[in-house]
């Protein structure tokens, strides 16, 4: 593209309203206290064990829930739980977050999910729900996933969903114990949204005919 040649987009602020997505195997609704004992009965060890919070206790899940909605209230943040639709069960939570209001930009993120759903099209159903709400309905005209730099299996899900990778933000966070976290950072743009739709609904498809496991996260 000619350096010459300027984007433009309508200038609208970006409101991202309360919303459930249903899918074929999930569900997505806002995050609530009601599902903290369900939440606590999937928060296994060792699924933290790259982001800035272990979730061990009921107090740390309702701290954790309790934060969401406050950054829900600040409108920077608009946390799911993810509902298994064959069993009504939540099996984990996913987020909106880094609202970016005036640019018309947002983080899919702080996705955990239960273990006995690794492999499954959980994870790369949650993205597609997610990316063609803030696509399609949204209209953002960015999303951007991050997580850290030694996670190979989450980079390696967030390159399979089609988004490009920007480079890797040095010295980032602090996470658990004062851990220094470089972030890889990934992007999707809403003019590529339509190949990675297409592609996204090709897995999910290929996942339906063959049963729901799937390679990676």
């Amino acid at each position: 593209m000619s350096q010459d040649l300027l984007l433009q987009r309508e200038p609208l602020p970006l409101v991202v309203p309360p919303v459930t997505l249903e899918g074929e195997a999930v569900r997505l609704e806002p995050l609530s206290p009601s599902h903290t004992d369900a939440l606590v009965r999937v928060a296994e060890p060792g699924l933290f064990e790259f982001f800035h919070r272990m979730l061990r206790t009921r107090e740390d899940v309702e701290r954790y829930i309790a934060d969401a909605l406050e950054a829900a209230e600040e409108g920077v943040e608009r946390p799911f739980v993810i509902i298994e639709k064959a069993t009504g069960e939540p099996v984990g939570s996913t987020r909106y977050l880094e609202i970016q209001r005036r640019h018309r930009t947002l983080e899919i993120g702080s996705t955990w999910l239960a273990k006995r759903v690794w492999r499954t099209r959980v994870n790369t159903e949650c993205k597609y729900l997610l990316l063609r709400h803030a696509f399609e309905e949204l209209k953002v005209m960015r999303v951007q996933l991050k997580t850290d730099r030694r996670n190979e299996r989450s980079r390696a899900a967030i390159e399979r969903l089609g988004a490009k990778f920007e480079g890797v933000l040095r010295q980032h966070m602090l996470v658990r114990g004062g851990v220094v976290r470089d972030s890889a950072y990934y992007s999707i743009l809403d003019g590529e949204w339509p190949e990675v739709k297409a592609g996204l609904e090709a897995r999910l498809s290929a996942s339906s005919r063959e049963g729901t496991r799937e390679e990676g996260r």
